[in-house]
């Protein structure tokens, strides 16, 4: 079918379901969330564009390759970047936080909710407080968690967040949900300087999500479509059932994992529901099982990234794949395989 214009009153009905939409998945009620034209990382990059200054103290979390991708991000807008620092796979304490934020007196504290590299979940209750101690805002990396780990933006304090379509969504990548709280909005509105990304600049974008529908760039028509019937499957299910089924399903892979003699990376009340990380066995070439895994039965797993290049496996169960079967399928297949690699 031909897609229809980007100012077409159809299209702005459904840009109107995507918000409303977007706004149960993340549990807020921002008048400011909206899907970005573009992967998870533009969303990424869009929250520091619109809420760093040059000069703007940055403390970021790093325990994982996506905390190294923010404060690389941090650091081209000018800001001055600090690094909170904990073994990949381990997470932060509030304790620990509230150290880095009395040392630091960031203006954003940026912290990896779901850390796609290690498959750990960092708990985020109580960390908003802080940092309105402290006078910051909180920014949070939602990429591997909304749709499939319980996330509350409003109730937890999140200023400013943004995730993916092609994970817990089990939409195409290629569109990115974004949202930007009232504290996040107020920074911006009184920023010295113009945000420095033209194409993510809220405050141009807002003119064309908000009530004015002044034309910015023309949207991706499909992927808004796509979007929209990803959050729609969600909302049939419902949040709760959403998170109880990704839940499930992920302790059934670990116990099999367990019963197969294979460790993983992060210890369980951590874990992801969403993203396992699996030890390679010594003795045992992680790529080559990759590789037969993808080649005799059609099922693809991640090897490590960055320090945990080599050392783990990465399975995911999101969206749609989260589903015993394939928890079932892939128990098997490794089986079979780590038995021909001995």
């Amino acid at each position: 079918m031909p897609p229809v214009g980007h100012l077409d009153p159809r299209f702005i009905a459904l840009m109107n379901e995507v918000q409303t939409l977007l706004r149960y998945a993340w549990q807020t009620d921002n008048p400011m969330t909206i899907p970005m034209s573009g992967t998870g990382s533009a969303a990424m990059e869009a929250t520091l564009a619109n809420a760093v200054e040059p000069g703007d103290v940055v403390l970021v979390g790093v325990n994982g390759y996506f905390g190294h991708r923010l404060v690389d991000m941090a650091g081209r807008y000018g800001a001055d970047v600090r690094k909170l620092m904990k073994p990949w796979g381990q997470v932060f304490t509030l304790d620990e936080l509230r150290e880095g934020l009395e040392t630091h007196r960031p203006a954003v504290l940026a912290l990896v909710h779901a850390e796609t590299s290690t498959g750990a979940r960092q708990p985020l209750e109580g960390v908003a407080e802080l940092c309105r101690d402290f006078n910051c805002l909180l920014l949070v990396d939602t990429v591997t968690s909304l749709g499939g780990v319980p996330l509350f933006i409003d109730e937890w304090g999140i200023d400013l967040a943004y995730s993916c379509s092609q994970k817990g969504l089990s939409c195409p990548p290629g569109i990115s949900p974004f949202t930007m709280g009232a504290r996040a909005l107020e920074k911006l509105n009184q920023r010295r300087t113009q945000v420095a990304n033209w194409y993510l600049d809220v405050s141009m974008l807002s003119k064309y999500w908000g009530d004015e529908r002044t034309y910015h760039h023309t949207a991706p028509i499909n992927m808004n479509y796509a979007l929209r019937e990803a959050l729609r499957l969600v909302a049939e299910e419902g949040l709760t059932a959403c998170w109880e089924r990704h839940q499930t399903n992920a302790e059934l892979l670990w116990e099999g994992l367990a019963d197969l003699g294979l460790e993983c990376h992060v210890e369980q009340e951590f874990r992801l529901p969403t993203l396992t990380t699996v030890r390679i066995p010594d003795g045992v070439d992680g790529k080559a099982v990759t590789r037969k895994l993808l080649d005799d039965y059609n099922m693809e797993i991640g090897g490590g990234l960055g320090e945990l290049a080599g050392k783990v496996w990465r399975i995911g169960l999101m969206g749609y794949n989260s589903r015993r079967e394939n928890v079932e399928q892939v128990l098997s297949a490794l089986k079979e395989v780590l038995g021909d690699s001995k």
